[in-house]
């Protein structure tokens, strides 16, 4: 059985289709899920307060912007409410630039008929998520991935560990980086992999070589395996450094957010081995 591509039928006009019971099975099966794209119109998603599981937000009408920037997954699924012309519309332009993009057949409406799971959003915001407090590297590090590879407009909360739970489904919140005895949440530890892998896994990320040389660094700096690369003892030291001067979490935060877009910035160079060697010897 072809495990690239997603289980899907197509239109006369070539545009692939996949009903949400073909999805959900194919979901289950197989190890690599296609990445899934929510596409309603702005008016429509602000107004839902719902989100298949997994789904990235993209904005129907700027597909020739973020086509581009897809993280690379074998297939992408795309979902509008009904399954019409804004997805079928989104599909041909995402298969004009070379993506191996279906549409779901009936569209989240269908999906909710056939009573599948689906995630709460906040009604007209972005994505929130929520963890445990006093964050260190990892729950610094996700929401770093998550505001620049997921969701620009994401929301972070941070409680005490025994209030993760309930404040996830009081805010429509997703947990990340807690164990199962705290809350239930695909975004966690996994044998010697931490939750930044997690995110990266779901969301099908591994296809970009900086990213996966920053994860290395931080399942380092996160698991006290400091052997992992020669950056992970300074991410460490940085960020204990950055959480005892600031108490505030959202200040940390916040606060970090340039440190990763500069170390990250580094992982490309590195990559592509253009990383600048520093000249310490006077002239």
């Amino acid at each position: 059985m072809d495990t690239t591509k997603p289980i899907s039928d197509s239109h006369s006009d070539g545009v692939s289709f996949c009903t949400p019971a073909a999805l959900l099975a194919d979901q289950l099966r197989r190890a690599v899920a296609p990445l899934v794209v929510d596409a309603r119109k702005n008016e429509a998603f602000a107004a839902s307060a719902y989100l298949l599981p997994g789904a990235l937000r993209r904005d129907p009408l700027q597909v020739a912007q973020w086509a581009a920037e897809l993280p690379g997954a074998n297939a992408v699924l795309v979902y509008c409410v009904h399954g019409h012309e804004v997805g079928e519309n989104t599909v041909a332009a995402l298969r004009q630039r070379g993506i191996n993009a279906s549409f779901l057949q009936g569209g989240i409406e269908a999906w909710r008929e056939q009573s599948l799971s689906l995630w709460a959003k906040p009604v007209g915001g972005g994505t929130r998520w929520v963890t445990r407090e006093r964050p260190k590297i990892d729950r610094i590090a996700c929401p770093w991935l998550i505001r620049r590879f997921v969701d620009a407009d994401a929301q972070f909360l941070y409680v005490p560990t025994e209030q993760v739970a309930a404040v996830a489904a009081r805010e429509a919140a997703t947990a990340y980086d807690v164990g199962p005895a705290v809350a239930s949440t695909l975004f966690t530890h996994e044998g010697e992999r931490c939750s930044f892998d997690a995110f990266i896994k779901h969301y099908q990320l591994g296809q970009n070589a900086a990213l996966l040389r920053l994860a290395l660094i931080v399942r380092g700096a996160d698991t006290d395996r400091l052997d992992l690369a020669p950056q992970c003892a300074g991410l460490l030291a940085v960020s204990l450094g950055m959480a005892r001067t600031h108490p505030d979490d959202s200040a940390m935060l916040e606060t970090m957010m340039p440190v990763y877009d500069a170390l990250y910035a580094w992982c490309r160079d590195a990559v592509a081995g253009q990383d600048e060697k520093h000249n310490w010897k006077m002239t």
